[in-house]
């Protein structure tokens, strides 16, 4: 965790509320596209086949002031949506960066889950199964899992490996396919995070970047992506996995390779 995020804030040390950070270990305010692909442990399946870098705020106690560590992210990589046709799906360019969510948000996406970036629900229980989704944190069960899942457009420009917001340079699919405007169609990003509930629940838990009183935890849900794949290892999954429409389970290459270790 630190209060850096080397997309909005790059070369500010501490410039940012507090985030939690996944994939590359070496990611601070000074990182790079250089860097990302380049240097740095990384604590995915795989190990520095993916030194992607993956953020999100951190989830704060608020009745303690302290932040909470999250059990893991899970990350899928998936084929086409809204007219996408998984044939037309290119690998990402390398240094590729986004964001998903609204920071700055004070009240509710009153999109359907479906047409929202951002959704919460709780996941996970004894049984195995999970509450259906919501634009704000829902209180859970000790034992459970608060989950935020965070959708990324999968339409890009072609030119641009970030924009002034950090996310006009990507579009979604209208449902057609992507449009003229981001022609290139890319995996879609997407990210599951979970933290345990304890004993005492979660009613006191906001994100780091929630800068609203009252209403529920959550609604500035955002999440940051930058690409730090190894462009061989990419190819792989890309042509045997999300182009053949193929379910390759969570670390598998699709050519038998499976992705494992990590480490910070």
């Amino acid at each position: 965790m630190a209060f850096d995020d080397p997309i909005v804030a790059p070369g500010r040390p501490g410039g940012s509320h507090l985030h939690t950070f996944f994939g590359n270990a070496g990611v601070d305010a000074f990182s790079t596209a250089a860097t990302i692909a380049g240097s740095g442990g990384s604590t995915c399946r795989g190990g520095t086949a993916n030194r992607s870098a993956y953020w999100v705020p951190s989830m704060i106690d608020t009745s303690t002031g302290a932040a909470i560590e999250p059990a893991f992210l899970i990350s899928y990589y998936k084929s086409g949506y809204l007219g996408v046709s998984p044939s037309e799906i290119q690998a990402f360019p390398p240094g590729l960066r986004m964001i998903s969510g609204r920071s700055t948000a004070t009240s509710p996406d009153p999109a359907p889950s479906w047409r929202r970036p951002v959704n919460w629900n709780c996941g996970f229980d004894s049984t195995g199964n999970g509450t259906e989704f919501s634009p704000g944190m829902q209180q859970c069960a000790p034992g459970q899992f608060v989950r935020l899942t965070l959708a990324f457009p999968q339409c890009w420009n072609g030119r641009d490996l970030d924009s002034a917001d950090h996310q006009s340079h990507m579009a979604w699919a209208d449902g057609t396919g992507c449009p003229a405007s981001h022609p290139v169609a890319v995996p879609q990003v997407t990210m599951n995070f979970y933290w345990p509930v304890p004993a005492g629940g979660n009613g006191a838990w906001r994100l780091a970047s929630d800068m609203y009183d009252g209403g529920v935890a959550g609604w500035s849900g955002h999440a940051d992506w930058w690409n730090g794949w190894d462009p061989a290892v990419e190819q792989v999954w890309i042509d045997r996995c999300v182009r053949a429409g193929v379910d390759c389970s969570v670390e598998m290459l699709g050519d038998g390779r499976e992705l494992v270790g990590g480490s910070f």
